[in-house]
């Protein structure tokens, strides 16, 4: 149980550091956070986010840039507005992520994220 609250931590670390107006894929975010091919984990993680703790997981996208939630239903539609709130364009359940993926180098990596 220990080592994965802390790789859901390593997660949700990654994940804050997506800025406002740009996303992530899953899988993206597991090679971030040191878990390469655990795309899986990512989104259990996202499913168990504490109260307390404020995690962007709506910035996190399927690797085609598509929403995971099925279109239409209530998540996909919050996650579409939060989404759209941050300018981010979303059509058809997808983003483009050749315009709004987020694609760190490494001072900001360096800067934003801390293992």
């Amino acid at each position: 149980m220990g080592r994965q609250v802390n790789n859901y931590q390593r997660i949700w670390r990654t994940v804050q550091a997506i800025p406002e107006g740009r996303v992530a894929s899953y899988g993206q975010i597991a090679d971030l956070a040191g878990l390469p091919r655990r795309a899986r984990l990512v989104g259990r993680a996202l499913g168990e986010v504490p109260d307390d703790q404020t995690v962007p997981w709506y910035r996190v996208l399927r690797s085609d840039g598509r929403i995971a939630f099925p279109a239409g239903s209530p998540q996909a539609e919050r996650q579409k507005q939060r989404l759209q709130e941050e300018d981010v364009v979303v059509l058809n359940n997808r983003v483009r992520l050749g315009e709004f993926g987020w694609r760190p180098d490494l001072a900001e990596l360096l800067m934003r994220l801390e293992f």
